[in-house]
């Protein structure tokens, strides 16, 4: 079992880039109210710990379960990096034309469009909660707007962000797009235990293990040596 300790002390090196990088997401995702997040990366850390599990206590099926959920993982991961970069058909932005009144011939007398953020899908739709790191990035600078306008909630503020060196939607990414990095590493990782695990099973089978022919307990043996006897007439 030399090999097998040895892929424990490394599952063990692996897991922790990934164990701090994913509570430290889940720390600003708690911040930002970011429910879809935060219920992902708390399932993440469960299916962390029983691959760990499985790892220490050689159990092939919890680190297959392992591996599978990492493909799910990178899977979301993707979605959110598409999300926040606005590819494809999703937008984070909604523009909503305001008329009132209308002149002659149809024409529009008082028009106006009003740009809303509508990244409210990780949130389940519950608040207008956004990332922590739209008002807390690095450099940026939020300003009160007043007076807030109708649409906008009384339990909100209605701000601008101005001067980030870096966007919030990019360091979004960034964190997602580390955990896809460690997610690959952890399923190769995933596969070449379980590959090591069976392989050993099979070679304990092959040499007579306990499970080949039934296990027999050592049988008694005398240590008295027997030894001739001659009757005399």
């Amino acid at each position: 079992m030399a090999v097998l300790a040895t892929e424990d002390t490394l599952k063990l090196t692996l897991d922790q880039p990934d164990q701090v990088c994913v509570l430290e997401r889940q720390i600003f995702d708690f911040l930002g109210y970011q429910w879809a997040p935060i219920l992902a990366n708390f399932v993440h850390i469960i299916i962390v710990i029983l691959g760990l599990f499985g790892t220490i206590q050689y159990r092939p099926r919890y680190i297959t379960g392992y591996a599978v959920w990492l493909v799910l993982w990178v899977t979301w991961n993707v979605f959110v990096i598409c999300f926040y970069l606005e590819a494809g058909d999703l937008s984070k932005v909604t523009i909503i034309k305001m008329e009132e009144g209308k002149g002659g011939e149809g024409i529009c007398s008082q028009c106006f469009s009003v740009v809303m953020e509508t990244d409210l899908i990780l949130t389940f739709n519950i608040s207008m909660h956004r990332s922590w790191w739209m008002e807390n990035g690095p450099g940026c600078t939020v300003t009160s707007v007043t007076p807030a306008p109708d649409w906008a909630p009384e339990d909100h503020r209605y701000i601008t962000v101005s001067g980030c060196f870096l966007e919030y939607q990019y360091i979004e990414v960034a964190h997602s797009s580390l955990q896809i990095v460690l997610a690959l590493a952890g399923f190769i990782y995933a596969c070449y235990v379980v590959k090591c695990i069976t392989e050993e099973e099979d070679s304990f089978d092959f040499i007579g293990g306990f499970d080949s022919y039934g296990y027999q307990g050592p049988q008694k043996t005398s240590h008295l040596q027997l030894q001739p006897m001659y009757m005399s007439k």
